[in-house]
């Protein structure tokens, strides 16, 4: 079912999400399948890069993400269908990279956000199964911008010049997405 999400503003973006704390059992299996479903199909419709479980207004530690073909983010290269529950996220160098980002939470805009260009992340599938990626570029932007959500940050709280913050027709005249920098 597609979900509402909720947009900056909302007191609960601001809250850090809990923790699931079993897997395997019939409620905990039920409830993420429900979840995932919801986050997958909302997502899709609004052609997100990924989705954390308290943009729509859940308060778990769950995200979703995921990149092919998408017209939001023409020139990203390819993320992994993934589900990603209690992460844990270790930068693998002080190096930042700063890139455009958006947000179905604060639709219309974009900004320019450091990141850690490499990381490794860990946690767990809709399954129970411990899991671990080293990635870099837009799949750690990717990763490090859903998880944030999980703490109650968005975007809009990285920007460190906010001149290079705004809506995306005023900072991209004539262009429905940023230029790839």
């Amino acid at each position: 079912m597609i979900r509402d999400v909720l947009r900056m503003g909302d007191e609960r973006l601001l809250q850090r999400a809990v923790e699931v704390e079993r897997f395997g059992t019939p409620e905990t299996t039920a409830l993420l399948q429900a979840l995932l479903t919801d986050m997958r199909d909302t997502m899709a419709h609004l052609n997100g890069a990924g989705l954390a479980a308290p943009q729509i207004g859940v308060g778990l530690r769950v995200v979703i993400f995921g990149v092919t073909a998408n017209p939001r983010y023409p020139d990203a290269e390819e993320v992994p269908d993934t589900v990603l529950v209690n992460p844990v996220l270790t930068p693998l160098s002080d190096e930042i990279e700063e890139s455009w980002e958006g947000c179905l939470s604060v639709p219309g805009m974009r900004g320019w956000v450091p990141r850690w260009r490499s990381l490794r992340y860990a946690g767990f599938d809709q399954h129970g199964h411990r899991f671990e990626r080293t990635v870099e570029g837009f799949h750690a932007r990717v990763v490090q911008h859903e998880c944030d959500h999980l703490d109650g940050i968005l975007y809009p709280m990285r920007i460190r010049d906010l001149t290079k913050f705004g809506f995306n027709d005023a900072l991209f005249p004539g262009q429905d997405l940023p230029a790839e920098e």
